[in-house]
């Protein structure tokens, strides 16, 4: 079970039994787990990605990154791992799709990064995405 205590109690309240709280449950570390196949997809792609990570050395609103990697794992609701830009990486402690084409592949992704960043920062493959 992925829900914690208070909101399997407010699902309960809800009418919920606890075959749907389960099925709920599972149906949750389902959506995680598709999203982050996806973002490693995302990531796996060739050429620069591009952020709008705040750089102390740079006054530009969206970063170009020449390399782009992430390497994530999950259990349950959560989403972690860690990414590898230019040389530098950073935690990752959630993600999610932001937009994606006309064919469903992710068009600007969202990932929260831990110490050294701690903020959620976009990325897109093509500069005018962001």
């Amino acid at each position: 079970m992925h829900f914690d205590a208070r909101t399997q109690r407010a699902l309960r309240e809800a009418g919920l039994d606890a075959d749907a709280i389960t099925d709920a449950s599972d149906r949750v570390a389902e959506l995680v787990a598709r999203d982050a196949d996806r973002l490693r997809a995302f990531f796996d792609g060739d050429g620069p990605a591009y952020s709008d990570m705040e750089m102390a050395h740079s006054a530009e609103s969206v970063q170009e990154h020449a390399t782009a990697d992430v390497d994530l794992f999950t259990h349950g609701s959560d989403l972690r791992g860690y990414l590898s830009l230019d040389g530098w990486g950073v935690p990752v402690e959630g993600g999610r799709i932001l937009r994606e084409d006309d064919g469903g592949d992710p068009v600007v992704v969202e990932l929260t990064l831990g110490d050294t960043v701690n903020d959620r920062v976009r990325f897109a493959r093509e500069r005018e995405a962001l």
